[in-house]
């Protein structure tokens, strides 16, 4: 159930052979975001459970989900950039049915993050799950 924009990545992911590479591309995702307005950086929009700061500001138009984010660490900025992919874009209704897991490990993000980096993310997807469960 991967978005187009999430199947870009994965083909992305496919022509870079070399974990370092691939990690350089999930960095460059998230430098190419626009940065969120400071003015959503506060205690409602910030993510426990990551090492990292981590805002997500979720926006339902039109029935439709999106969220925008940021992060103080470049990778962890990259990562919601990945989620950015995977569910923006999609009817709310659908987000929690998304297995973020498995779409992730066609990355093979897993086998290469860091376990504080793992559990920021599982905390992102968590978050992404909650804030649109709640409005269906």
């Amino acid at each position: 159930m991967a978005t187009p924009a999430f199947e870009e990545i994965v083909e992305d992911f496919e022509f870079l052979e070399d974990w370092e590479d691939r990690y350089r591309h999930v960095i460059e995702q998230g430098k190419a975001m626009t940065p969120l307005d400071d003015a959503f950086k506060v205690p409602a929009t910030k993510v426990d459970g990551c090492a990292s700061q981590v805002w997500l500001h979720p926006v339902i138009d039109g029935g439709k989900f999106h969220f925008d984010g940021d992060s103080d660490a470049l990778i962890v900025r990259g990562l919601i950039a990945v989620l950015r992919s995977l569910y923006n874009g999609l009817p709310v209704s659908d987000v929690a049915s998304v297995d973020a897991g498995a779409e992730l490990a066609r990355l093979g993000l897993n086998d290469h993050l860091s376990a504080q980096r793992s559990n920021g993310l599982r905390a992102m997807v968590e978050r992404i799950r909650e804030v649109a469960l709640a409005q269906v």
